[in-house]
């Protein structure tokens, strides 16, 4: 199997109330079954998730998290706004948010924002981003194409950040190999595949991190589109997640 990845130059800046989706189907051609990886920063400007930190009120709680991390009181009632529950307080906040992702300060991000005082949210739903932006597509092109949002995350055991799929439509979260046999003929029993997690750190070294990134890159000649949407079905459930467990317990 070959396949061709590319990132789609002369996107422009993309501001609030962008179509993302438009301003893709006139800087490229894509074709059926394309794989359409996109920046969460960029859907998210385009969504007006531009928060100025002079508009948040910090709380008590996160006045006392602030002096324990040694950060901003509103950055960090920032984070507990866009978050479900906190995993850990210090010395970061890790934290499930609102759609379901676990991650440090709930994906929120000071870099490639405009305004020194302005900080950047995840979209609100990346699930139903990616599902408009692959519907838009279609509208536009007439192409059914799979959409991933992505954002980059740290790892536990191991330093630097990598892509990570937060929101997608038109593709699976997993392929699952359970039940196929390997080339000696054994049954698989647990390899099940997080494969938009792996488009998504592919498509990270296209993209980079500084004020040369490419914000959407295209993956084609993987025929992977499947006509459903939403992550969820990648996130451990809590009653087998391990580490979860004993975040929560150590905290108790």
């Amino acid at each position: 199997m070959n396949a061709t990845v590319f990132a789609v130059e002369n996107i422009p800046l993309i501001k609030q109330g962008d179509d993302i989706a438009l301003v893709l189907s006139e800087q490229t051609e894509l074709r059926e079954h394309d794989i359409v990886v996109i920046s969460s920063t960029i859907v998210s400007k385009s969504e007006g998730r531009i928060v100025p930190m002079d508009s948040v009120k910090a709380t008590q709680q996160a006045k006392i998290i602030a002096k324990r991390n040694d950060n901003d009181p509103r950055f960090v009632q920032a984070v507990l706004d866009e978050s479900a529950e906190i995993l850990l307080e210090s010395p970061f906040l890790l934290v499930r948010t609102k759609h379901g992702s676990i991650c440090v300060n709930a994906g929120i991000d000071h870099s490639n924002v405009e305004g020194s005082d302005n900080i950047l949210l995840l979209p609100e739903d990346p699930d139903a981003s990616a599902l408009k932006i692959k519907d838009s597509i279609f509208k536009y092109t007439g192409k059914k194409v799979s959409v991933v949002i992505t954002d980059t995350n740290g790892r536990a055991f191991r330093i630097g950040q990598t892509g990570a799929a937060i929101g997608i439509a038109g593709i699976k979260a997993t392929r699952d190999w359970r039940g196929t046999r390997d080339l000696f003929g054994r049954v698989l029993e647990v390899k099940n595949e997080a494969i938009v997690d792996e488009i998504a750190g592919f498509a990270n070294i296209l993209m980079g991190e500084g004020n040369g990134g490419m914000p959407i890159v295209i993956i084609r000649g993987f025929n992977l589109y499947h006509d459903s949407y939403g992550i969820k079905e990648l996130f451990r459930p809590e009653k087998e997640d391990v580490i979860r467990r004993a975040l929560k317990a150590q905290s108790i």
